[in-house]
């Protein structure tokens, strides 16, 4: 009977402040959709950091004929110089820190290029001798290659030494940036649907303060009259946790895994495993923050 009076009293608010609720459900829904993207942006930071810093490659460029660097002196790099960095790489000071060399050669190198610039006219005014030669690395540890740029770099006919984790860290820099945003639009959106739950709540209250009055004659506890309108604001946060957990699984399954994925196939996305792993969490973030701001309304402002 109780059961049912308190249920009762949880339509009779959704019904009389029908506009309010409706407010509620979809700025939960958009700042928790926000949130819920914002996890998973970074787990796909963490995710394509690992991928691609694992091969990433220490790239040993030598000398050209026209190598603008003082240490080439517009020469190139001979045989016996290039053989002398294989050996280091090939030693024993070096070996334990690296999985695998290649080496390109000129031609190499100029096919290379035409692929990537490919279609640009940039591509065919380079020719083969322009293009160093170059070991490209391995690591077991990427972490560990200013051993290999150490031990290298000042070697005869070494142009550079260049570890290719340090083009990738701009890139990832604006995705955290994105992260961040994305985060603090979450948050202020966040805030927001907190403000309009204790507003709900308030109002709901207050339309029925001759109801409440009587309750409180009768004998009534406190936990009994507030309790309705906990579970309002609980569940119009509940239906929008809902809608953004089913956004975010949605953008996963039909945008990531079936667009992203087949056109980047060379790069690891974030998975529907992923989607499902923080769907709950939006879901009792939702709801807490529901719980929380429903109580302190209903205490604070009709001291119940």
């Amino acid at each position: 009977m109780r059961l049912g009076l308190i249920l009762g009293e949880v339509g009779q608010g959704f019904r009389r402040n029908l506009s309010m609720v409706i407010s509620v459900i979809l700025v939960t829904f958009i700042s928790l959709t926000f949130f819920g993207a914002a996890i998973l942006l970074q787990f796909q930071i963490n995710q394509m950091k690992g991928y691609w810093y694992d091969r990433a490659q220490v790239a040993v460029y030598f000398c050209t004929d026209v190598s603008v660097e003082p240490s080439c002196n517009a020469t190139e790099a001979s045989a016996d110089q290039i053989a002398a960095v294989k050996a280091q790489l090939d030693g024993t000071t070096l070996k334990p820190y690296i999985k695998h060399v290649d080496f390109e050669n000129h031609q190499q190198a100029y096919e290379n290029f035409k692929k990537q610039f490919a279609g640009t006219s940039f591509a065919d005014l380079v020719t083969p001798e322009y293009l160093s030669q170059t070991f490209r690395v391995n690591m077991k540890n990427p972490g560990q290659a200013e051993i290999v740029i150490d031990q290298v770099k000042a070697m005869p006919g070494v142009e550079q030494v260049e570890d290719q984790r340090t083009l990738l860290d701009p890139i990832f820099s604006i995705m955290n940036a994105a992260s961040y945003t994305a985060i603090g639009i979450a948050g202020l959106m966040l805030v927001a649907a907190v403000l309009l739950i204790s507003t709900t709540i308030r109002l709901s209250a207050f339309s029925r303060r001759r109801e409440l009055g009587i309750m409180r004659l009768v004998g009534a506890s406190n936990r009994f009259i507030e309790t309705p309108f906990i579970l309002e604001g609980m569940l119009a946060a509940l239906i929008g946790s809902v809608l953004a957990a089913g956004a975010i699984v949605a953008i996963v399954q039909f945008f990531v895994q079936g667009y992203l994925q087949q056109t980047i196939a060379n790069t690891a996305f974030v998975t529907l495993t992923d989607a499902l792993l923080v769907a709950p969490i939006l879901v009792g973030v939702g709801m807490l923050l529901a719980a929380l701001s429903a109580s302190v309304a209903i205490r604070r402002y009709l001291k119940v």
